[in-house]
């Protein structure tokens, strides 16, 4: 053995001597004077020799490179008996039956200064309209208001107007869905470009007329086909105000259910769109269509330096009682925002659409007749039976006075003697007959009105922005300043109802695997881009820019817009129909599979040790992704990685998070004999566990491998995997099958055990250094749920429920929740299979019935991954009929009727149970988290997808995980919910300890004070949603180069602090940049804070930014407002940036 390993060592000493002497017989080469009598310009035939030359090297080389590897191997199998681990002892089971692991024992520590927790302590800034106390003094009755049906019957004095005219704004628009009846290409193709065609020509017939657009998706898409006069004519139009753009995001964003990484990013692509193409900052926000509205929205807005927005979806009792108490515009102020900085001038809508009926005052049998597309012999008529009516001379009077009946009854509900009445409707103005019909007869109208001073009128049409700016001068205040007397507004606008009981909280939940294929886009996009930007700075930095594929920026371009066209109110909703969903879904597939390409591309350049060595061959990937996906509605296969004796493979591990991570990485391997090692050859703790292809049955080709791993912020880390005897490192998951019956049976695959037993009622348990759970030993569910150190456990019971919908007339269907009562056990005839898993680094119990699967897993894990538990439910309800499955968590927890859900993932807002309002009123969004809370503990349940959620009684936390209905629920879809798919729903479980003596402030929560997670609750869902991507090194017949791991930041960044996204501009315009956009996170240090298993710390909002990223110099450092389009003063390169808690920020980067 001694003798093999000398002759080993020999060889490759004499091979490293043969490749040093070519290296200097090429130097020879190139510097011999008589090669560059010519100048240095080589005849084309010795250039060729030298290059084959070089070739021929770089092949000895990375053959040199493989020598060295199958001496490393030799060594590992010298040092078999003595594998050990980093800190140099072996895994051992303690007396509690829980596993010990060795890890590299590096200490670790979280210091949180006070003050930065400070936000989850202060009284916050006073509003004068809560909106959680708006809901307590409702009495939600629906009382008939008359010809205003929800409101009330308005009346006025006609000498109101005479010391101050009413001033009317009538403002023309068109609201084009981005997909909903017909997909996106098929609505551009067949209405919205004659619309936008008609637009060009007809506003340039009068420059009175006006017009607003709100999608950019649709605008870009019609520039990209227009003419060089058209777009002439629409900068032209935009620049004398005649056309305005709205809000400017690529899609008018639904608000419930996207996160605010995706609503931000669709923004900026919309806003850098607009100022590359037509030079124009948009000023006012118009969301006319989402089903309800989210205060994250109006921060976004703010923070982009929008002045005023206009929102219309919200439950009809509210706008009643804000209409009947003016307080329609406000000030939306951010509840957690002590001072007004975060106030928005905002505009609620008063009545029940935003269609011209609805628009011009209270009386839609009135108003429809001011909707001249509807004059007769058109396709479009009024319900009201009263048509509309050419204006002429001969009525004009009567016309006119009318509709200024209307608009004085609508503007008694406001403060100002300012009036908005917008013009439109779905895909309006695509005939060119109906741009004549509406602007010939209200110009007529406006003429009369103006010529008339008795009437006390000024009429015109008008953008949104001249609407505002007319309210700010009659108020005597700066744009988007608050004028006097206006309320200030805390809260939100979920759940909306239009009429009756019909609750639209349907749409949280519907079409799950949607929602759930977006978030995992969302969080490549992130990854790709900041991968992607570190790659090609540090391209730049080397001088190999040519050599990097800066083409993959394309599909970063295709991704992003993907995601921002799926945050459209019918996409991520679930509310299109089955055709336009499968369009959405192949976007998002094709975008997800560009994405993946741009991170193995920007990975395979970070983690070359020698950059000289990397080439890129489009054709030839050098790492194979971490799963792939059949179609777009599968679910995804791992990869797999198939190990043999010939030599390693490499593992290179990303992780998207900005933090240090210790985590367990579960791979597929073809073997159940696998080691483990780290860059520097360090053995570490494997747990082999069955791949299973039926709850009974173990795959025998495809086996699991699960291995800790410490991986660097934003990094990648590179590993070893190796097919080789077991060493004591290696060890097997014990494995139990609870079987419902005798006559089943189990069988083992060698050499992993197998044990089966009959299923009985008394609970089992599991457990891990940090947890112990217990399980229900009939069904397999979680019961309860122990804390280390803690003598008391917590009842945590599962429950699965079944909500039917109502047998008359109105049902549930896409939007709308309408359930036949409260939910009924699941029930199924057979017990389920329980599989109980236990090992070293993971422990999990699944629990297999008919229309679910239930996978309950605990990491032992040092820091956050061990904390929490991990939730996996693969739901397939598709033979079920108008049925919706609920997952409903029973605790003992004392948190009364309030409970606490995200709006977008950026921050959380206090619920009431209500028992005033019908069951269906009490589901909000979730789409990353819901907790409750009492006095001595915090149950918090992240989600990897958007879904709704409830809390019904104290104690309990109930989320709807997918709904089948057959029918249509009458708001314009046509279809019912029955193209669900086999989705698996991710969620993790975390209990934390408050702090004792928090009394006052358990209190004030009560009172729907905002809650802010704790650190680990942060960093549970953030390593919830940026999963590690295992990126496998594909095998290459010359070897494989030598690679490392590759630390991007020179300092962890503070850890309250998150990178939402690190934006990189087309590499081939003038000034390439990066957009760093940070968020720093409010937090409650009120829970106890357990060791995170990385050094965390906290410095009050300061960054350096300079001396961040390793590598790569800094030469620009400018605050940008949020959407990149409003620039401050460049700061010193070396200087420190500050964000307040909760504060978003944006800041433009040039790296080399």
């Amino acid at each position: 053995m001694k003798l093999r390993k000398q002759v080993t060592v020999c060889g490759g000493a004499i091979f490293c001597v043969a490749v040093f002497s070519l290296y200097l017989m090429l130097d020879r080469v190139q510097h011999d004077p008589a090669r560059r009598q010519n100048g240095g310009n080589f005849p084309r035939s010795q250039i060729s020799v030298l290059q084959n030359r070089i070739e021929q090297l770089e092949q000895l080389l990375e053959e040199n490179h493989q020598i060295i590897s199958h001496i490393k191997d030799s060594v590992m199998e010298l040092t078999d008996t003595g594998a050990v681990s980093p800190s140099g002892h072996l895994p051992f089971r303690s007396a509690n039956g829980s596993w010990v692991l060795p890890f590299d024992g590096r200490p670790s520590f979280v210091a949180v200064k006070s003050q930065d927790c400070q936000v989850a302590v202060d009284n916050h800034g006073q509003s004068d309209l809560q909106m959680l106390d708006v809901y307590s003094l409702l009495k939600f009755d629906n009382l008939d208001g008359g010809v205003w049906k929800q409101g009330f019957d308005i009346t006025y004095e006609p000498e109101e107007w005479d010391k101050e005219p009413l001033q009317v704004f009538v403002v023309p628009h068109s609201h084009n869905d981005p997909g909903w009846i017909k997909t996106f290409d098929k609505y551009f193709l067949e209405q919205t470009q004659h619309i936008l065609n008609n637009m060009v020509l007809k506003l340039g017939e009068d420059p009175r007329r006006r017009f607003i657009w709100s999608e950019i998706s649709y605008f870009s898409k019609w520039w990209e086909g227009a003419d060089k006069q058209k777009r002439e004519v629409t900068r032209k139009l935009v620049k004398s105000g005649q056309l305005e753009i709205v809000t400017g995001g690529w899609v008018m964003t639904d608000e419930a259910n996207a996160h605010y990484f995706a609503m931000l990013d669709q923004l900026i692509e919309g806003h850098q769109w607009l100022e590359t193409n037509l030079g124009v900052k948009p000023q006012s926000g118009w969301a006319i269509d989402p089903f309800g509205h989210s205060a994250t929205m109006a921060y976004l807005l703010k923070k982009a330096n929008l002045t005023s927005m206009l929102i219309q979806r919200v439950h009809y009792s509210i706008k009643k009682h804000f209409a009947s108490t003016r307080s329609l515009e406000f000030m939306w102020r951010q509840s957690w925002d002590k001072s007004s900085d975060s106030d928005i001038f905002c505009h609620m809508m008063p009545f029940y659409s935003y269609d011209v009926p609805h628009t011009c005052g209270p009386d839609p049998k009135v108003c429809c007749q001011f909707d001249f597309k509807r004059l007769p012999g058109g396709r479009v008529n009024c319900p009201w039976k009263v048509p509309p009516k050419a204006v002429v001379e001969a009525n004009v009077e009567e016309r006119a006075n009318l509709l200024l009946d209307q608009y004085r009854k609508k503007s008694k509900l406001f403060r100002s003697k300012v009036l908005l009445v917008p013009l439109g409707d779905d895909f309006r103005y695509d005939m060119a007959l109906e741009w004549d019909q509406q602007f010939s007869n209200y110009q007529r109208l406006f003429d009369y009105m103006n010529a008339h001073p008795q009437m006390h009128v000024k009429a015109q049409f008008g953008t949104l922005s001249e609407y505002f700016s007319a309210v700010y001068k009659a108020g005597g205040v700066a744009q988007g300043a608050r004028p006097a007397d206006f309320p200030v507004l805390s809260g939100d606008f979920f759940a909306y109802a239009d009429r009756e009981d019909h609750y639209w909280t349907g749409y949280f939940t519907s079409r799950p695997f949607y929602k759930s294929l977006d978030r995992v886009l969302e969080s490549h996009l992130r990854g790709a881009e900041i991968l992607y930007s570190l790659a090609l700075g540090h391209a730049r930095h080397a001088a190999m820019e040519g050599r990097y594929p800066v083409a993959d920026y394309a599909l970063l371009v295709d991704a992003r817009r993907t995601v921002a066209l799926f945050q459209h109110h019918d996409a991520i909703t679930g509310t299109a129909k089955e055709n336009v969903v499968v369009d959405y879904g192949a976007r998002l597939l094709r975008s997800l599979i560009g994405l993946k390409r741009v991170i193995i591309n920007a990975a395979h350049f970070l983690v070359m040790k020698n950059k000289e060595f990397y080439r890129f061959y489009q054709t030839e990937p050098f790492l194979e992704t971490d799963d792939r996906r059949a179609t777009q509605d599968s679910l995804p296969q791992k990869t797999l990685i198939e190990l043999d004796s010939t030599g390693p493979r490499y593992l290179v591990l990303y992780n998207p998070v900005e933090q240090e991570r210790l985590c367990a990485v579960s791979v597929l391997v073809n073997t159940a004999h696998v080691r483990v090692l780290t860059e520097d050859g360090q053995t570490l703790p494997v747990q082999v566990s069955a791949q299973w292809a039926s709850p009974i049955q173990m795959s025998s080709e495809v086996f699991k491998a699960t291995f800790m791993a410490r991986l660097p912020a934003l990094g990648l880390a590179v590993f070893h995997l190796y097919n080789m005897a077991d060493s004591p490192m290696t060890l097997r998951s014990d494995t139990l099958l609870r079987l419902p019956g005798a006559g089943v049976s189990a069988r083992a695959v060698d050499p992993l055990p197998v044990r089966s037993q009959q299923a009985d009622p008394q609970p089992f348990f599991i457990t891990t250094q940090s947890l112990t759970l217990g399980f229900s030993g009939t069904t397999g569910l979680l019961e309860s749920i122990r804390l280390k150190d803690d003598p008391q456990e917590v009842k945590v019971q599962m429950h699965f429920l079944v909500y039917g919908t109502r047998p008359s007339k109105d049902k549930s269907g896409a939007y709308l929740f309408l359930p036949d009562g409260t939910a009924k056990p699941y029930v199924q005839k057979e017990p389920p299979v329980v599989r109980v898993e236990e090992g070293p680094l993971f422990s999990e119990v699944v629990s297999h019935f008919q229309h679910f699967q239930q996978t309950v897993r605990i990491h032992n894990v040092p820091g956050a991954d061990g904390l929490s538990v991990e939730l996996s439910t693969a739901v397939d309800i598709r033979d079920q009929t108008n049925k919706e499955l609920a997952m409903r968590l029973v605790t003992d927890i004392q948190s009364g009727d309030v409970f606490h859900t995200d709006l977008n993932g950026f921050q959380m807002q206090a619920r009431r149970q209500f028992l005033k309002l019908p069951l269906q009123a009490n589901f909000y969004p979730m789409p990353s988290q819901a907790l409750i809370q009492d006095s001595q503990h915090r149950l918090s349940l992240h989600s990897a997808q958007a879904l709704g959620v409830a809390s019904l009684e104290s104690g309990q936390l109930e989320v709807i995980l997918d709904r089948r209905l057959m029918q249509d629920d009458n708001r314009g879809l046509g279809q019912g919910l029955k193209d669900n798919k086999k989705t698996v729903n991710r969620f993790r479980l975390l209990l934390e300890r408050r702090d004792t003596g928090n009394a006052v402030r358990t209190e004030r929560e009560r009172d729907g004070a905002p809650a802010f997670p704790s650190l680990l609750g942060h960093l549970t869902g953030a390593v919830l949603n940026h999963e590690v991507l295992a990126l496998p090194v594909l095998p290459k017949k010359r070897g494989v180069p030598q690679l490392q791991t590759f630390c991007p930041l020179r300092e962890p960044l503070p850890c309250d602090f998150h990178l939402v996204n690190l934006r990189s501009e087309d590499p081939n315009s003038p000034s390439p940049y990066t957009a760093m956009i940070l968020h720093r996170k409010g937090m409650d240090c009120s829970l106890e804070s357990p060791s995170l298993g990385f050094n965390c710390s906290t410095t009050q909002g300061q960054l350096g930014v300079s001396g961040l990223l390793r590598g790569l110099d800094l030469q620009l450092l400018q605050p940008v407002s949020l959407t990149l389009m409003h620039s401050a003063p460049p700061l010193a390169n070396d200087s420190s940036v500050s964000l307040n808690p909760m504060e978003l920020s944006a800041f433009k980067l040039k790296l080399r």
